[in-house]
């Protein structure tokens, strides 16, 4: 049967992931902090707007979804936000993710934790990847990062502050993930009984971390290094490290992990150029409210002049145009795009931003709408609650 036929949707990859995946990567995948409530509520959040439905206008059947965001053109409103260890979850899935978004002309973020580093993912993909950069303790590994970045021609970093304190994903508990660094019994038991994954991957060996492959302080193999990446992380984050970033970064820079508005006016006067409207996909803190019904608000905050991103929860067409009529420029996906590789490899995602482009050109026509220029114009007015 083909990709066609096969994936109608996010969650039709999802369930294809989750059978080809070991459990210890299917749930690191799924999985948030604690009881999972922000987890569930950033998708609720996207039913308490419903969208407006106008006829008999004059429409442009292939409608322009192409958006301008801090400067930048994007030929679609969404694209791959980071996700750690796209390269477990298919082999060189980061290859993948990277190569189908510079096909569609969309940008791709690459994450610190990815497998492949900065240097193998542009000359693959053909072009510079963004970089989310999480801070390590010691100075001088990040003063390592931003020269990487410059070498690579990196123009634009988002940097994660909500990561600093981690929060509990329970299932990751269960499975050991990040703690687990040698092959188990139990570990060696997930990887045979999914032999298509492990044919795939290990012919080679276990991949590493390619950022810090080499450095004995962080290990060897991507589980132990996933452990000691995050057990560094720089734990004082302050807005004093924003204005040192910004100070040492002369290209974009965009904070990540915004989800309050007091903290968006603050990052307006940091010299940023924009903010990711994020709660780590409900993986940090639990009970917290969902991003879509944050926009409004931390947009005002924010004000006009810098770039409001979004993400966490986005599974539909329809969600990424209810942002941006909310007031936000751009939705970044994670999971999506980590089921799509995982599923399918380069063609999974191809196809994975196929469906979400036709289902926002399908909901604007129905709308009355012929470009996301359109929407953001009429704003909420196409909303009702």
């Amino acid at each position: 049967m083909s990709l066609e036929r096969r994936y109608q949707n996010v969650e039709d990859f999802a369930k294809a992931a989750r059978r080809r995946l070991p459990k210890i990567f299917a749930d690191y995948i799924d999985g948030g902090s604690f009881s999972e409530t922000t987890l569930r509520r950033n998708r609720d959040g996207f039913d308490h707007y419903t969208l407006r439905q106008r006829v008999l206008a004059p429409l442009d059947p292939k409608p322009d979804l192409s958006v301008t965001a801090a400067g930048r053109s994007s030929r679609l409103p969404f694209g791959p936000g980071p996700v750690g260890f796209l390269g477990l979850y298919r082999k060189d899935g980061d290859i993948a993710v990277a190569r189908a978004a510079a096909r569609a002309g969309i940008p791709f973020v690459l994450s610190t934790f990815s497998i492949n580093g900065l240097g193998t993912i542009g000359k693959a993909a053909g072009a510079a990847p963004d970089f989310q950069l999480y801070l390590d303790e010691d100075p001088a590994v990040n003063a390592e990062h931003l020269e990487a970045c410059r070498n690579h021609g990196v123009e634009r970093i988002f940097l994660t502050v909500d990561t600093a304190i981690t929060s509990v994903r329970e299932r990751d508990v269960k499975n050991g993930f990040r703690s687990v660094d040698r092959m188990t019994p139990g570990l060696f038991w997930q990887f045979a009984r999914r032999p298509s994954w492990s044919l795939n991957l290990l012919r080679s060996g276990f991949p590493e971390v390619e950022l810090v492959r080499g450095r004995a302080e962080f290990g060897r193999g991507a589980m132990a290094q996933a452990g000691n990446l995050s057990r560094r992380l720089d734990k004082n984050l302050t807005w004093d490290t924003v204005a040192e970033l910004r100070k040492a970064w002369s290209g974009q820079l965009f904070i990540k992990g915004i989800s309050d508005p007091e903290d968006a006016a603050l990052a307006r006067g940091a010299g940023i150029d924009g903010i990711v409207l994020s709660n780590h996909g409900g993986r940090q803190l639990d009970h917290g409210r969902s991003t879509v019904s944050m926009i409004p608000e931390v947009r005002d905050a924010l004000g006009p002049s810098a770039a409001l991103f979004v993400d966490s929860g986005f599974r539909r067409g329809s969600d990424v145009i209810k942002a941006i009529a909310l007031g936000a420029d751009y939705v970044l996906m994670g999971r999506p795009f980590a089921w799509a590789v995982a599923a399918e490899g380069e063609a999974g995602v191809n196809h994975l931003i196929q469906l979400l482009e036709r289902e926002i050109e399908i909901t604007l026509n129905l709308m009355g709408l012929s470009s996301i220029d359109e929407l953001r114009r009429a704003g909420t007015e196409v909303l009702r609650p």
